[in-house]
C-alpha cells in the first residue's frame, strides 16, 4: 500500500474559532480574486489556445480546475505539426544557456560607489557573497534549475512568468518554485511594478491539514478520516502592507502582508506555528513580462505574435497528410463498363480487363495537387516560428562554420542588437528582484557574513554585474569596434612605414577585455602581473640580442685599434679640440 493508504490523521478537535473580522477579510480576500478572475477572461481564453498548439500537457491549466479528473488524459488534439512544440522547448534551452547558464558564474556583485569597490575588504566580501548565491542557489534541494526551466517555457508560451522563492523548509537554503500562470492573479503598483499577487491552488484534505492543522474549516477537518485526498481549493495573497509599522520586528513591520484563505467555509487559514496574517520582507515572486501592451498588466509573448503561423501550418500539415496519402495509396479512376470487377491490388495480381485492345490504360489514378508546393508554404511557416522563437539566430554558426573571425564577430554583434531589448528586461523584471530575495533570505538566516566597515557606512548599497554569455554577446559591438580600428590602423602604419600609429590603441586593456567577451575561460588568461614578468624577460632577452648583434662591429675596431699601434687613441682624447687632428 503506498503512503497516502497509510495516511492516519490525528484525532481532529475542530478548528479554531473565527472572529467577524477575520470573516470579513476573508470574504474581501475572495472578492477580489473573483474580480481579477474575471477581468483575466480574455487572457485565459487566449493562453487555452496557445498551449493547445504549443503546450498542449498544459492546456487545461486555465479554466479555473473546473475538470479535476482530466489528470493523465490526452491533450494534443490540435497539434498536427510539432514545429511549434519543439520551437519553444529551444527557446526555454535558449534563454537558460544565454542568461542563467549553469556551468559559470553569471552575475557579480559590486558595491554601487565606484570607489568602495577599490577597497580589499569590501571586494573580497562581495565574491565570498556571490560564491555563496549560487552555491544555495544551485543547491541539490533548491530545485533551481528545472523551477526557472519553467519560467522561461512560460515566458515563451505566454509572455508572463512566475518563480515562488522562499526559505527551505525545515532547514538552512533557499527553495524555488516555478507557480503556473493559470494559478497566480497579477496586480502592478502605480510605478508598474508587480507588487500583488493572488494565487488560486488546490490541496488535499491530508495536504490541508498537515500544513494548516486546526486553522482549517471544520467540513475539511470533519472527513479527514474518511476522504483525505479530497481536493480543495485555497488562495494565497500577497500584497503591500498598508499599515507597516517600520519600528516593529514582527509581520507587522514587514512591507508585504501575506493571507492564505480557504474558500470552502470562506476561512484564513495559517500555518502550524504561525500567524492567521504573515508577512514578507521582500517580494517572494520574481515575476517577468516578454512584451507587455500598454494599460496590460499581464505580459504578451513570441507564441501570440505567430499563433496565425502556428493555425496555419497546422491547418497545412492535416492538408498535407491527405494529399500525401492520396500520392502513396491514389484513388482509381475505372471505365464504367464493369470490365474491372473484383480489381485487386495486390502485389503480383493480374486485372484482367485494365487495358483496352490497343494497350490503352483503363484504369488510371486520380490525378493530384503540387505536393512540393505545399511543403514550400510549410516550410515558410516553420521559418517565421523558428525566427520568432529565437532558433535561427543561433543557427548561423553553425551552418557557416568557414567564416572569418572577423564575420563571427560581426554575427555575434548582430545577435547581441537583436536580443538586447528582451533580455535586458529580463535581467530588470526577473534576475533583479530574485537575487535581491535570495539575498534577503540567506542574510535572515545568518549565511551571509557580516559587512565590512566600510560597506555598512555605504547602507550596503550594491549593484548586479551580469557576466552571462547574453551579456558578452552585447558588448560585442566594442569588440567589433576594437577590432575595426586596429585593422585601418595597421593599413595606415603598412602604408606610411610608420608603426606608432598602433600607439592609440591600449591593448594592455583591450586584450582581457575582449577575452572576457568571448567567453575565454579565466584559467586560460594569464595574470597582469605574469603579463608584466614576461614583458620584462622580453626586454631582457632584447637586450642581450641586441649586444650580441653589436658584438662583431666591437671586435672589429678593438682589432683596428690593435693594428694601428693605438694611434687612434689620441685622436678621441682630442675629440673636444677641432684642430688637435691637424696639428
Amino acid at each position: 500500500m503506498d503512503g497516502v493508504n497509510n495516511f492516519q490523521p490525528p484525532t481532529i478537535k475542530g478548528s479554531q474559532h473565527q472572529s467577524q473580522e477575520d470573516d470579513e477579510t476573508a470574504s474581501t480576500l475572495i472578492l477580489e480574486w473573483q474580480y481579477l478572475f474575471g477581468l483575466r477572461g480574455n487572457w485565459a481564453s487566449h493562453w487555452t489556445e496557445i498551449a493547445q498548439r504549443i503546450f498542449p500537457m498544459e492546456s487545461w491549466l486555465f479554466q479555473n480546475f473546473s475538470q479535476l479528473n482530466q489528470m493523465g488524459d490526452k491533450r494534443n488534439f490540435e497539434v498536427y505539426d510539432s514545429t511549434g512544440v519543439v520551437a519553444l522547448q529551444r527557446f526555454g534551452a535558449i534563454l537558460d544557456s544565454l542568461l542563467t547558464p549553469r556551468d559559470q558564474f553569471w552575475h557579480q556583485l559590486r558595491a554601487s560607489d565606484d570607489d568602495i569597490n577599490k577597497d580589499r575588504a569590501v571586494k573580497l566580501w562581495f565574491e565570498n557573497t556571490t560564491k555563496k548565491l549560487f552555491h544555495y542557489r544551485y543547491a541539490p534541494n533548491a530545485n533551481f534549475a528545472s523551477q526557472n526551466q519553467g519560467q522561461y517555457l512560460s515566458l515563451g508560451a505566454y509572455g508572463t512568468g512566475l518563480n515562488f522563492i522562499d526559505d527551505f523548509a525545515g532547514r538552512k537554503g533557499i527553495r524555488y518554485k516555478h507557480v503556473h500562470l493559470g494559478e497566480c492573479y497579477l496586480q502592478e503598483n502605480h510605478q508598474g511594478l508587480i507588487d500583488s499577487v493572488c494565487r488560486h491552488f488546490m490541496l488535499t484534505a491530508r495536504q490541508a491539514y498537515i500544513w494548516f492543522g486546526d486553522s482549517c474549516p471544520e467540513n475539511i477537518t470533519s472527513i479527514m478520516n474518511r476522504f483525505p485526498e479530497r481536493q480543495f481549493f485555497f488562495l494565497h495573497w500577497v500584497k503591500p502592507r498598508l499599515d507597516q509599522d517600520p519600528e516593529r520586528k514582527d509581520y507587522k513591520g514587514m512591507p508585504f502582508v501575506s493571507y492564505y484563505v480557504s474558500i470552502e467555509g470562506r476561512k484564513l487559514c495559517w500555518p502550524k506555528g504561525g500567524y492567521k496574517e504573515g508577512g514578507y520582507r521582500t517580494f517572494p515572486y520574481a515575476v517577468s513580462r516578454y512584451f507587455q501592451a500598454p494599460n496590460e498588466t499581464y505580459g504578451r509573448s513570441p507564441a501570440m505574435d505567430i499563433l496565425p503561423a502556428l493555425k496555419t501550418l497546422n491547418e497545412q500539415k492535416k492538408t498535407m497528410l491527405k494529399q500525401g496519402h492520396r500520392v502513396t495509396d491514389p484513388v482509381l479512376l475505372a471505365a464504367n463498363d464493369g470490365i474491372i470487377d473484383g480489381f485487386s491490388l495486390l502485389p503480383g495480381a493480374i486485372n484482367a480487363g485494365g487495358i483496352s485492345e490497343d494497350g490503352r490504360l483503363l484504369v488510371q489514378p486520380l490525378p493530384t495537387g503540387n505536393v512540393q508546393a505545399g511543403k514550400e508554404l510549410m516550410d515558410d511557416e516553420r521559418n517565421l516560428i523558428n525566427d520568432t522563437f529565437l532558433i535561427s539566430l543561433f543557427q548561423v554558426l553553425t551552418e557557416n562554420p568557414e567564416m572569418t573571425a572577423t564575420e563571427v564577430l560581426e554575427r555575434t554583434r548582430e545577435k547581441g542588437i537583436l536580443l538586447a531589448p528582451t533580455i535586458g528586461r529580463q535581467q530588470s523584471e526577473y534576475l533583479g528582484p530574485m537575487i535581491d530575495r535570495e539575498l534577503d533570505i540567506l542574510s535572515r538566516q545568518g549565511l551571509i557574513d557580516p559587512m565590512p566597515g566600510l560597506l555598512k557606512e555605504a547602507k550596503g548599497e550594491y549593484k548586479i554585474i551580469y557576466d552571462s554569455p547574453i551579456s558578452r554577446t552585447m558588448k560585442a559591438e566594442w569588440a567589433a569596434g576594437a577590432q575595426r580600428t586596429v585593422e585601418a590602423l595597421m593599413a595606415v602604419a603598412n602604408a606610411t612605414g610608420d608603426n606608432s600609429y598602433l600607439d592609440y590603441i591600449d591593448f594592455d586593456k583591450a586584450a582581457p577585455e575582449m577575452a572576457e567577451i568571448f567567453g575565454t575561460p579565466q584559467a586560460w588568461i594569464r595574470s597582469a602581473k605574469d603579463v608584466m614578468k614576461i614583458k620584462v624577460m622580453r626586454a631582457k632577452q632584447q637586450q642581450v640580442e641586441q649586444a650580441i648583434q653589436a658584438a662583431p662591429a666591437a671586435a672589429a675596431m678593438v682589432k683596428a685599434h690593435v693594428a694601428s699601434g693605438g694611434k687612434l687613441a689620441p685622436q678621441k682624447q682630442n675629440q673636444g679640440n677641432p684642430g688637435a687632428m691637424n696639428q
